[in-house]
């Protein structure tokens, strides 16, 4: 039979186990980069995620509050 401080320290345990979380760093770095272009000194600048007519992805800067260059915003 456990004591109380026994049965918590399970308890935890227990707890501890189905919260495990594995994190790969570098596939998220790399996802996180996907649409920006870097600056230089630890800054970025957003770029277009449409593609072009031979299928690269577009390298303009984007518009601000979009995903899209001034060429490949959705017309109004």
């Amino acid at each position: 039979m456990n004591t109380r401080s026994q049965s918590k320290k399970m308890n935890l345990i227990i707890k501890k186990d189905l919260y495990t979380v594995e994190i790969n760093f570098d596939e998220a770095s790399e996802a996180w980069r996907a649409n920006k272009k870097c600056i230089g000194n630890g800054h970025y600048k957003y770029i277009c995620t449409q593609k072009t007519k031979t299928g690269n992805q577009c390298k303009r800067e984007s518009l601000k509050f979009c995903d899209h260059c001034k060429i490949h915003a959705p017309k109004k």
